[in-house]
């Protein structure tokens, strides 16, 4: 664990050495390059959720829960034993 922590700090600094060695108008654009795409996504995703939420066959259908089976176990059966001696232990 703690070669992976070195692993990822390493690549941290080499990045942030890397961000800072850009010349100051190439960082202004590329945050703006990246608060663009950023913005381009969370609109894109508004819009998605706003037409899917909005077409009239767009339902939800609650159930009752039935259960794992709709056969009841028998008391005796050799799987209730199995899984009681193993939960007894």
């Amino acid at each position: 664990m703690k070669k992976l922590r070195d692993t990822l700090e390493n690549y941290v600094v080499k990045a942030e050495n890397h961000w800072k060695s850009l010349p100051v108008e190439r960082q202004k654009f590329l945050t703006k390059v990246f608060f663009g795409g950023y913005v381009l996504i969370t609109v894109i995703v508004i819009v998605n959720i706003c037409v899917t939420t909005g077409q009239r066959s767009n339902t939800i259908s609650i159930n009752h829960i039935d259960g794992i089976s709709k056969k009841p176990t028998e008391k005796g059966s050799k799987h209730n034993e199995i899984v009681n001696s193993s939960t007894k232990k």
